[in-house]
């Protein structure tokens, strides 16, 4: 199954099927007692200079999608071609063979204190890749070590200087850098600007998108915050339970969201502007998110789904695996709901939407929890005030 973009782009990573179960096991021999389905048949396309956002709660599968594109861990199933239609499938490559593949991914880790060794200065950290991979000459290191600091805002005579030494937008920077030296061709941005100040964040936003119309650079940004994503974002994915739910242009999902989930997901995203707050509404879903050791049969999202509640709860829902498919009417969009349609027609859209944020405001009680009112109330012990607390020093 191939993802095309709808504007032509050339594919740069296609991934197919892809899935990761991680065992759990038990007893006194350790046997496999369970599996938890982290990622469950993912498929999407990632086109040369794009930015691919991908979103979703926390635990839904988004950084193990980022972990296994760069073979950190080994998939379950399915295929990672990398380089368009005549690339290669990474996760038949091992050792030697997958080593030049490294070079051309990238990841930039959430945490700018964790990811950097606290005892190397950063300019070994920097360029300790080109020493693994053999590019140049000592000399030749050192000066390509210092034009990538330069370029991500950093001045060459910190190369001594070790992490601690660092704020942490200055360290998210060291980074950067450390995963531009290479020159790769695809960088996994995972949660890059989640552990930074607002402030510090928009630099690091900023200084990204310059580098990639500057390198040509294309980015699998992960991410929960929405409005991170709609700023960086040429594309969107949105991931609930280990699945795709809806892939497309970063304009249209936030204008016109069609799988039941982002719609719900959109409604929770704080609002700047005070008078759009009352004609916003908010869809709060019902229930936890099941957990991925058992996730529901059929589609993943039917347990708390509004759109099938006011459908009459179809049973396809709960027996049939939605398949991410491209709608004829909206170009560019793939969504795995079986009544996607129902959300196209406005009139028809906008019903069901305002009928499920209002039986989710009455379900809040508005929004404001109160207490219960009884029609009469006998006094008992727990109502006597108890004496109070008397220090005594002890011999």
């Amino acid at each position: 199954m191939t993802h095309q973009h709808a504007s032509g782009g050339h594919p740069l990573v296609q991934v197919e099927h892809l899935s990761e179960f991680f065992p759990i096991t038990g007893g006194i021999l350790q046997r496999k007692v369970a599996e938890v389905k982290a990622v469950d048949d993912v498929s999407f396309t990632i086109n040369r200079g794009e930015t691919l956002g991908l979103v979703g709660e926390s635990g839904c599968g988004k950084t193990t999608v980022g972990r296994l594109i760069l073979r950190l861990i080994e998939p379950t199933a399915g295929r990672i071609v990398f380089g368009g239609e005549e690339g290669v499938d990474l996760t038949r490559l091992h050792g030697k063979a997958l080593k030049p593949f490294r070079r051309r991914i990238q990841i930039i880790f959430q945490d700018p204190y964790a990811s950097l060794d606290p005892r190397s200065p950063i300019g070994t950290a920097i360029g300790e890749g080109l020493r693994i991979h053999g590019m140049g000459t000592p000399a030749e290191q050192r000066h390509k070590v210092a034009r990538m600091m330069e370029m991500v805002g950093l001045q060459p005579y910190h190369a001594r200087r070790y992490p601690h030494e660092f704020s942490g937008g200055q360290r998210q920077r060291i980074g950067i850098a450390r995963a531009l030296v290479l020159a790769p061709d695809l960088l996994v941005c995972d949660e890059p600007v989640s552990a930074l100040d607002v402030s510090i964040q928009a630099q690091v936003l900023n200084l990204l998108r310059s580098l990639q119309r500057e390198l040509g650079l294309t980015y699998l940004f992960v991410a929960h915050n929405m409005g991170v994503v709609e700023h960086i974002s040429d594309r969107v994915a949105v991931m609930y339970l280990g699945a795709i739910a809806e892939v497309a242009p970063s304009l249209d999902i936030y204008r016109e969201p069609i799988h039941p989930y982002t719609i719900a997901l959109l409604s929770a995203v704080p609002v700047a502007d005070p008078s759009a707050k009352g004609r916003r509404k908010r869809i709060i879903l019902v229930g936890d998110v099941p957990s991925p050791v058992n996730p529901p049969s059929g589609c993943r999202f039917h347990t708390r789904c509004w759109l099938r509640q006011q459908l009459g709860n179809p049973d396809r829902c709960a027996t049939e695996r939605p398949a991410l498919r491209q709608l004829p009417v909206r170009p560019g969009r793939e969504v795995a709901c079986h009544f996607a349609e129902e959300l196209l027609e406005p009139v028809r859209r906008e019903k069901l939407i305002a009928t499920a944020a209002a039986q989710s405001s009455a379900r809040a009680g508005g929004g404001e929890v109160t207490a219960p009112v009884h029609p009469a109330h006998v006094p008992g012990p727990e109502d006597v005030e108890p004496p109070p607390f008397r220090w005594k020093p002890t011999r």
